[in-house]
């Protein structure tokens, strides 16, 4: 070969002895063939491929641009040289002996190669990336190649010579890397801009670059779901076969008898696992767990992103070939600086090429990384797709299988599982690579020795599985702690008022504190057991090194350890310590893939909604006719709706009726194809609109709500809003028609919701209006209305079909037809008259429901009352809170003072304050902190010292050069080289146990500081924070403070010394280093501060942008049926992706903003690694080779560690902003003081006289006064009722009794004692209240009577008897002792009153006030409440404050209250003779005279409605 070679250029190919030279050169036919030819085949096997836009492009070329110019220009001049060259090379040959063959091709070849070039620059004009990265790897090769020529044509001082243009072309566009040139692209330097504007303000999602075309949800998730279809198909094909099977083994038991033995055995095995796999599936239903079409998820996944995993395999080879690299560059460093003889150039040779293969090592770590993160982002999105688009197609049966929290689950946690996964996947065949290729060179250093090193390692895995396994069950244990916690948190801010009432916060914060020092034992337990494990894997590597080493020096004394091996050795165990911990990891978290792998499956697999029952034929005179309609929820279960033959004339309104569980609902669900069809059919002609009997409202304006994606036509939207009675609504709310509607349509009572849902359907203008019992949500008069103006003969729809599901009697006189439904079949149907005539089911339905309505006013007092107190405050608090501002921010109204009682959150934005670490550090307390920073300081000491030693001990080698090394110096080194390793364990341990013991102390301070200031803030914090914002700080910060913040403020100290070690280390080989050190420095710094801000940003905008993905999708489960009915699919769908693009797009930006960094920060340890080798080969005669082997070793070492500390400081960044969360709450302003110095007399209130003498309040400082100047006496022992429209004032006035408001003028004395001069509990605790709201908190009976214990159990039950709840509670197995569920659900609403009467007996305080006490109960047990108090309060003064006039009607006297006024103050009797406001008051309740308290007088507005029949009771 090299003599063909040598003829070929007419001179010697190849000769060693030329670099075996000072001057060292390459011989010329070597660099005018390889040096050549290597970039020119590179070019042209792949070049062509990049003339394909020109074929087949059919799109416009871009314009010509002067780089464009300049390109072809500089390309006409290389081939210009290159004919030149060729011509000159025939000149040449007539002159004189005839030249080489060489001479003549090579220009040729660049001829050729330039054309090329020149068409590829014109064909790139078709793309919008202008840039080629086959042309710009060309350009590099051939500046590398052409290096090596130059300096020989340099040397022999010719003058020719060619340089090769590096070029980069710059454009901008909305998404830069679109256009990014290929060395932009490699380096993400296209991203610079992002992370300048992200440190010069907080990046806005606005700001963030649109995702590139191929990377939106919409691209991604039509290829996968094509790939999904067939891969589908195949699945459901394997599942009929298995099916078959089986029931062909169920079929044939006995054909066993003709088989041959083996195959006998096998149906025996088969018949054996089946049961076993369905044991394996979730908890089933009745029966076995159904199969489903198994194993095509993966290979959907792959046959989708191939090409990013074909990709990322190539960049990680690369990457793990050159890992193995840098240690045998080490070695031959190491080797060339021990050696006298060696050339400089070799030395200068091996500090680049450790430089270039740290690089190049980096550029392939970050774009494997970069496809692994997007391949990540890829499955998550196309798999949310298309969970959200089976939601939207799933059957009833399939969507029964999993609750919508379950789904949520699947989108959440599970295609975040394949998220995380993705980001790995390629470390299941490259770790093992990794460690076998480790095994091998090691192996080749130490021979087997390297066992020992192993076998430590594998014996470190088990014991780490153990402590693993013990941290779970305290973890479990734990998270029970912090659920029971946070359960009570909740409750006691739900029922906080009661809490201040009562003065019972110290009883509960002493609850509180019981369960965190639960959690807090556990969670210290938890850091200890993390401590031993982080003891365990630092020890790892020293110890591995520590055995191979003392293994290898004591196998045989002619082993001596030199700095060569000792050195590699150590490179090559830091390379298999990354593999060794991934690998268990990604294992682990494959299993968890596994079982997430499966869910999928089954849900994605689920049959899909089978609407092939429902026809649109055309057919004249019907819109919708039943054809012996059979349909039921499950393919096997009874039919809910059976053999229906029904015809619906157009334009024509049929009422649906019959008992409760009669099939209604289903005939609905039926005609919406929503169940199962077992036979017949529905026709239907025209569009549907569907009002469903509990209304879905999104989380958007009202205005949203009601056009739901229509065009607007204002003149009809205001028609059909005045149609449904909405006008009065929007002008209570905030915004009108712009505000918006919380999740679930929280701000809004259950009658505005129906009357919205109405509106959507009335708006849509469809042909056929399915009602299912839309007025049963809305009161009587509304319904009359509704009727009236939309649903009946005149109203908005008379043109249209309707079908109306009801329960009420007094509109079916005006419907045209009536259908009877008696256990999902039609009983009867025809008009009202003639079912009347009939006799049959109608008319007993008729009787029933006469008699049913009759007791409905009296079900309507007792059921509503415990809601419409919840409803007010939810409506009181969402109202007014969400963004109600959009409209504000067009045509900015006079903002009313007050009108927002929800303020919104402050989020943080910009750098966190340095005092908030100090605050930290306070917490834990400064002498532990002061100890834990030597601990760590200690450890690295250490750490320096075991290397510095071991650098020393690798000396010895050429000490003792040709003498036997002698055994005491062998056991000292070895002696000492594991006392250091130990220490330096040891140091640690201290530290992350003192830390454990540190970050306890800061986390019980800091919880206990927030806990005590939470329960002493004023009541009017409360009414303007949202409770979830506070139980955020008890649960997400808390945590965060218990748990995140010291690993990371561990981890951060740990990098930052080993940083600073390792700088210390190389400084000490070469002092020079030192200078390099500052600069570097600098620049890392930099980096540093722009990328913090900018990713602790994208972070934030992460976790906003995400939560709407879940909260979209819960709301289009809830909503399936009214979106399929409106047939909203596609728009829904549309939808989903938009809000996933949003999101996806913070975590691309987040991804590269990491890459971005790492590549420059490895940049720094490139640098780092290449001058430590430079400064090596500069001061090669002073040194030892075992200490630059130290040098060198620590600095390949640097580059991860630096690349941690910015993670780290990021992080840490991000949680500390826990510490301020929590603060900023721990400095809330308090209400007074609960004790103070004046303290009431012993037994006071003696006689329970109340004074108000001028008293004003007002709720905040901003709002007008409640109480205007309020004046009056209340005797001793006197009945007082207080009456008054709402918002007259009545409930402040028991506010101000108790001091939830302060006074904002005048004063209050009780016997004489200003209240306000008092601590608020001396206060409290003497007063007793009877609540509107009965709230009871989880706990025994007994502890919500008296939490205190300070009643003896005599006196609590009879309280218990007064309050008419003994014989109750008796009954009950554990008696006092009964646990009450959260907010006492399972007693009823009258017997939760009644053990509020129970606590007021107990209490027996001389001052009794009722607020409301009766509205939510019955007569029977208001009955008894009053008899109780008129009986044991006989001598106490007792205020009534009541809607229900007859309640106070026995008073003495009683206040009646207008605008915060006193109007009128006497006795019942007087008022009634006055014709003041209270006798109008009484009129309207029907009460004439004092005893007329009867029956009537509770439910005046009670009328028998027996819907025009003539029946008994009328």
């Amino acid at each position: 070969m090299s003599a063909a070679l040598e003829e070929f250029c007419g001179s010697i190919f190849w000769n060693a002895s030329y670099l075996t030279r000072p001057d060292a050169d390459l011989p010329v036919c070597f660099q005018q063939t390889v040096l050549v030819w290597v970039p020119l085949g590179f070019f042209w096997i792949l070049a062509p491929w990049q003339l394909l836009p020109m074929c087949k492009s059919r799109a416009k070329k871009s314009s010509v641009t002067k780089l464009y110019i300049i390109k072809q220009v500089l390309a006409t001049l290389l081939m210009l040289t290159a004919v030149a060259e060729l011509a000159l090379a025939f000149v040449e040959d007539t002159e004189q002996d005839p030249l080489p063959a060489v001479q003549y091709t090579n220009p040729s070849l660049y001829i050729a190669t330039w054309l090329l070039v020149l068409l590829i620059h014109d064909a790139r004009r078709f793309c919008l990336c202008r840039d080629s990265g086959i042309l710009f790897c060309f350009w590099t090769l051939s500046l590398l190649c052409g290096i090596l020529p130059f300096q020989s044509l340099l040397r022999r001082a010719l003058q020719v010579g060619f340089g090769r243009k590096l070029y980069a072309s710059l454009w901008s566009c909305p998404n830069p890397e679109v256009t990014a040139s290929f060395l932009s692209s490699i380096t993400f330097e296209w991203y610079t801009s992002m992370v300048f504007k992200g440190y010069r303000k907080p990046l806005e999602i606005e700001d963030i670059w649109e995702l590139k075309g191929k990377d939106k949800t919409q691209a991604i998730y039509a290829v996968w779901e094509k790939n999904m279809k067939t891969a589908v198909r195949k699945a459901q094909a394997e599942l009929e076969k298995r099916k078959r099977k089986k029931r062909r083994q169920k079929a044939d038991p006995d054909r066993g008898n003709n088989m041959s033995k083996a195959q006998s055995q096998d149906v025996l095995v088969l018949e054996e696992k089946q049961p076993k796999r369905k044991k394996k599936g979730d908890k089933g239903d009745s029966g076995p767990r159904k199969d489903f079409p198994r194993g095509w998820l993966v290979k959907t996944l792959c046959k989708t992103f191939w090409q990013n995993l074909l990709l990322s395999v190539a960049f990680k080879l690369v990457h793990d070939g050159l890992v193995f690299v840098s240690p045998q560059l080490l070695k031959l460093l190491i080797a060339f600086v021990s050696d006298e003889e060696s050339f400089a150039w070799q030395g200068y040779l091996y500090a680049i090429l450790l430089f270039l293969t740290a690089l190049i090592q980096s550029l392939c770590l970050q774009q494997y990384f970069s496809l692994c993160f997007q391949l990540g982002i890829k499955v998550r999105a196309s798999l949310i797709a298309a969970i959200y688009k089976k939601a939207l197609t799933m059957s009833s049966a399939t969507r029964k299988e999993s609750t919508v929290g379950e789904t949520v689950n699947l989108m959440s946690a599970d295609a975040q599982r394949f998220m995380d996964m993705a980001n790995f996947i390629h470390q299941l065949w490259s770790s093992p690579l990794q460690i076998i290729l480790s095994i091998v060179f090691l192996w080749g250093e130490l021979g087997p020795s390297v066992l020992a090193g192993i076998a430590v390692m594998v014996l470190l895995i088990p014991i780490n599985g153990f402590l693993v396994a013990k941290a779970k069950t305290i973890q479990v244990r734990n998270m029970k702690n912090k659920d029971e916690r946070m359960k009570i948190m909740s409750e006691i801010l739900n029922g906080i008022k009661i809490l201040k009432l009562f003065a019972w916060e110290p009883s509960f914060e002493k609850r509180v504190n019981e369960i965190r020092a639960h959690e807090l034992k556990d969670l210290v337990n938890f850091s200890y057991l993390q401590s031993i494990s982080i003891f365990v894997f630092t020890c790892a590597p020293f110890l591995v090194s520590l055995a191979s080493f003392a293994v290898y020096v004591l196998v045989d004394e002619n082993n001596i350890l030199d700095a060569q091996k000792a050195f590699t050795a150590i490179s090559l165990f830091n390379v298999l310590r990354f593999p060794m911990a991934m690998l268990p990891l990604v294992l682990s978290s494959l299993v968890q893939t596994n079982v997430s792998t499966a869910r999928l499956e089954r849900y994605l697999g689920g049959e899909d909604l089978d609407s092939s029952a429902i026809h649109h034929n055309p057919i004249a005179g019907s819109a919708v006719r039943f054809s012996e309609a059979t349909f039921a929820w499950e393919q096997d279960s009874n039919a809910a709706i059976r053999d229906v033959t029904l015809d619906i004339a157009p334009g024509s309104l049929v009422a649906v009726v019959g008992a409760v569980g009669s099939g209604k609902s289903s005939l609905v669900s039926a005609m919406l194809g929503e169940m199962e069809n077992i036979k017949g059919h529905i026709n239907i002609q025209g569009s549907l609109a569907y009002v469903p009997q509990q209304a879905w409202i999104q989380n958007a304006t009202l205005k949203d709500n009601i056009l739901f994606g229509s065009e607007l036509d204002e003149a009809r939207y205001q028609q059909v809003i005045k149609a449904c009675a909405l006008l009065p609504d929007l002008e209570l709310l905030p915004a009108g028609d712009q505000t918006e509607i919380g999740e679930k349509g929280i701000n809004l009572s259950g009658g505005q919701k129906q009357r919205v849902s109405l509106a959507r359907a009335v708006y849509s203008n469809a042909d056929i209006y399915v009602l299912d019992d839309p007025l049963s949500a809305v009161d009587a008069h509304v319904g009359k209305y509704l009727f009236k103006h939309v649903l009946g003969p005149k109203g908005l729809l008379q043109k249209k079909t309707r079908i109306l599901v009801t329960h009420s009697i007094s509109f079916l006189p005006q419907v045209d037809n009536i259908v009877v439904l008696v256990a999902g079949a039609v009983s009867e149907h025809g008009s009202y008259s003639t079912l009347l005539a009939n006799r049959g089911a109608f008319a007993q339905f008729l009787n029933l429901y006469g008699s049913q309505e009759e007791d409905a006013s009296e079900k309507n007092t007792t059921g509503t009352g415990n809601t419409t107190g919840l409803r007010q405050l939810e409506g009181l608090l969402s109202k007014r809170s969400t963004n109600s501002w959009k409209k504000a921010q067009e045509e900015p109204p006079k903002k009313l003072k007050g009108q927002q009682l929800i303020e919104k959150e402050a989020v943080e934005t910009g750098k966190v304050k340095f005092s908030m670490y100090l605050r930290y550090l306070h917490a834990v307390g400064l002498w532990y902190s002061f100890w834990v920073a030597m601990g760590y300081v200690g450890q690295y000491a250490a750490f320096v010292g075991t290397n510095l030693w071991l650098s020393a001990w690798t000396d010895d080698a050429e000490r003792y050069l040709n003498q036997t090394y002698p055994v005491e110096q062998r056991d000292l080194r070895i002696g000492v080289f594991g006392a250091l390793g130990v220490s330096q364990a040891l140091f640690l341990l201290f530290a992350t146990l003192l830390c454990a013991h540190g970050a306890m102390r800061a986390s019980r301070v800091m919880h206990q500081q927030l806990l005590s200031n939470i329960l002493r803030v004023p009541m009017s914090f409360f009414d303007t924070t949202p409770t979830g914002r506070i139980v955020n700080r008890f649960a997400k910060d808390i945590f965060t403070i218990d748990e995140t913040i010291p690993m990371s403020f561990r981890s951060w100290l740990s990098c930052f010394m080993a940083i600073i070690s390792t700088l210390l280390m190389i400084s000490l080989a070469t002092p020079f280093f030192a200078l390099i050190i500052i600069p570097l420095s600098i620049f890392y710094y930099f980096v540093l501060r722009f990328y913090v801000s900018t990713s602790r940003q994208l972070r934030r905008l992460d976790s906003v942008t995400r939560s709407p993905i879940y909260s979209h999708f819960g709301e289009t489960v809830s909503g399936l049926s009214v979106i399929r009915a409106y047939g909203h699919q596609q728009r829904f769908l549309k939808q989903n992706e938009s809000t996933m693009d949003i999101n996806q797009k913070s975590v691309h930006s987040w991804i590269v903003s990491n890459r971005w960094l790492a590549i420059r920060l490895e940049f720094v340890g490139s640098l780092v690694v290449f001058f430590s080798g430079l400064l090596a080969v500069i001061s090669k005669g002073t040194l030892e080779g075992g200490i630059v082997g130290l040098s060198v070793s620590s600095a390949l070492n640097v580059t991860q560690t630096l690349n941690w500390l910015v993670r780290m400081s990021s992080e840490l960044e991000t949680n500390i902003v826990a510490v301020e969360r929590v603060h900023e709450y721990t400095k809330v302003k308090n209400e007074a003081p609960w004790v103070t110095e004046k303290r009431p007399p012993r037994g006071w209130p003696s006689k329970g006289e109340i004074q108000f003498v001028d008293y004003k309040v007002r709720y905040r400082p901003e709002l007008e006064l409640v109480l205007q100047g309020i004046t009056c006496n209340i005797a001793s022992t006197e009945k007082v009722g207080v009456v008054g429209r709402t918002g007259a004032g009545k409930s402040s006035l028991t506010n101000c009794l108790f001091r939830l408001l302060e006074a904002a003028g005048g004063s209050i004395l009780i016997d004489e004692v200003d209240i306000a001069t008092i601590g608020l509990h001396d206060l409290r605790q003497n007063l007793t209240i009877i609540p509107q709201d009965p709230v009871l908190f989880t706990g025994t009976l007994r502890m919500n009577l008296d939490p205190f214990d300070q009643y003896t159990d005599e006196e609590v039950w009879k309280a218990l008897e007064l309050a008419h709840l003994k014989t109750y509670v008796q009954d009950l197995p554990e008696g006092l002792l009964h646990l009450v569920s959260e907010g006492g659900e399972n007693l009823s609403v009258g017997q939760r009153q009644l053990v509020c009467l129970a606590r007021a007996v107990l209490r027996k305080a001389k001052i009794l006030i009722l607020d409301e006490a009766t509205a939510a109960v019955d007569l029977e047990t208001d009955n008894l409440i009053q008899t109780t108090i008129r009986s044991e309060f006989a001598d106490c003064t007792v205020l009534t404050i009541a809607h229900r006039l007859h309640t106070i009607m026995d008073s003495n006297r009683v206040m009646v209250l207008q605008a915060g006024r006193i109007v009128e103050y006497d006795s019942p009797e007087e008022l009634l003779k006055k014709q003041g406001v209270f006798s109008v008051m009484a009129k309207d309740a029907g009460i004439v005279n004092t005893e007329t308290t009867t029956f009537w007088a509770v439910a005046p507005d009670y009328k028998p409605d027996c819907g025009g029949v003539k029946l008994e009771r009328c």
